[in-house]
């Protein structure tokens, strides 16, 4: 599949993407340099035009995962997934536990709960680090590419029609997609299968927990997914009297990552000055293509793509910077910061015996390193034999 070269001009702003063949003649010429391993980006080394072509990016807002697509009227420049971290909301909640800690150790301190303000828009910072990470990666391909608009999908469904079934309207009456909100979040809340019998592989039915001839409501709450089988044996019974009482209890299952997503998908849209689109549309166009649902797949929907030939998807991942200082209260003894850290960090580029590896950590205080090898033991070596290449910080690209 192809890999575009990403090219910069000599003030390093992004012209259109090349071919591999002319990226490998133009540093064979000493006409560019390399400046970027992954994705692969060189710099020209020679005064040319600027002139460039429409790119549309798609982006597909996720709450762990993110894809992203930029194609022009032909072909695919870019594409991929950025996986989220994970583990922000675990690290907050062990600094609040070592706050704590050090705090107990002081004297008496005045209460300070009532003297505290929140400015404006303030967000929580797992969610401020979702919504940063969709600006950071945008930010990101704008360095690579001459993007000229932008798309974002927003929901999987629209909230209005879901809290308002009752709506009429020329947009909910008519076309081809009408009823793809309720469906579109009732898929995302069952996990895209069968509530009873765990069924994928077939077509599936909204259904009513419990039913509406024994007073049962058309609210989402309601409302589940399963299969016609399934579907035909309950009949009028009640989820519970049908021998799923834990149904009842899912079906007030919260979407803490929908929640997230209404929170930050403004803003972003406001940030990015981006258009917006929904997930049913996306759902609609991509079966009308023929593609799976992926997030990448999802991405070049929303970007407009149709008939473009496609490129080789990226998978970046988001990592810590490892730049913060640890304070060190030793009762009895002044405090002190640590301000010194190992040379190396973990997810660094470096060289060892003619091979690239990453770092997977440093022990023996910083003297020898653990490099990451996927097909075997990670090895560890003394740190004065590796060569470094490439610091791993913020976003960390690499082909499928």
């Amino acid at each position: 599949m192809r890999v575009p070269i990403y090219v910069l001009n000599m003030r390093g702003q992004p012209l259109m993407p090349t071919t591999q063949r002319t990226g490998k003649k133009l540093l064979q010429e000493g006409k560019a340099k390399v400046v970027k391993r992954c994705p692969f980006t060189i710099q020209l080394n020679y005064a040319t035009g600027e002139t460039t072509q429409p790119i549309k990016l798609g982006v597909d807002l996720g709450y762990t995962n993110i894809g992203f697509s930029a194609k022009t009227d032909k072909l695919e420049v870019i594409s991929g997934t950025l996986t989220l971290r994970k583990d922000v909301s675990n690290k907050l909640e062990a600094r609040r536990r070592y706050r704590r800690t050090r705090r107990n150790r002081l004297g008496y301190r005045p209460p300070r709960f009532n003297n505290r303000e929140r400015p404006e828009g303030w967000l929580a910072p797992s969610i401020q680090h979702k919504h940063d990470a969709h600006i950071r990666l945008v930010t990101k391909l704008e360095t690579l590419l001459p993007i000229t608009y932008k798309r974002v999908e927003v929901a999987n469904f629209d909230a209005h029609k879901m809290q308002h079934p009752e709506i009429t309207g020329v947009e909910y009456q008519q076309g081809e997609l009408q009823g793809y909100e309720v469906r579109e979040y009732l898929l995302e809340k069952w996990g895209r299968k069968c509530a009873y019998c765990g069924r994928k592989d077939g077509p599936l039915e909204v259904e009513h927990i419990n039913p509406k001839s024994r007073g049962g409501t058309d609210s989402v709450s309601n409302l589940t997914l399963s299969c016609r089988k399934c579907n035909l044996e309950k009949g009028d019974q009640t989820a519970e009297e049908f021998g799923y009482p834990h149904i009842q209890q899912q079906a007030k299952k919260s979407l803490k990552a929908t929640a997230c997503l209404n929170n930050i998908r403004w803003r972003i849209v406001e940030q990015l000055e981006a258009e917006y689109t929904y997930g049913y549309v996306t759902k609609y166009h991509r079966n009308k293509l023929g593609l799976e649902k992926s997030h990448v797949n999802d991405a070049f929907v929303i970007a407009g793509g149709t008939n473009q030939e496609r490129c080789r998807p990226y998978e970046v991942i988001q990592v810590r910077r490892n730049n913060r200082s640890l304070q060190k209260n030793r009762k009895g003894f002044k405090p002190s910061i640590r301000r010194q850290k190992y040379q190396l960090q973990p997810y660094d580029l470096v060289k060892y015996n003619n091979r690239t590896y990453r770092v997977k950590g440093v022990h023996c205080y910083g003297k020898r390193v653990v490099l990451e090898n996927p097909k075997g033991k990670n090895p560890s070596v003394a740190i004065k034999n590796v060569e470094l290449i490439k610091y791993g910080k913020g976003l960390l690209f690499s082909l499928y």
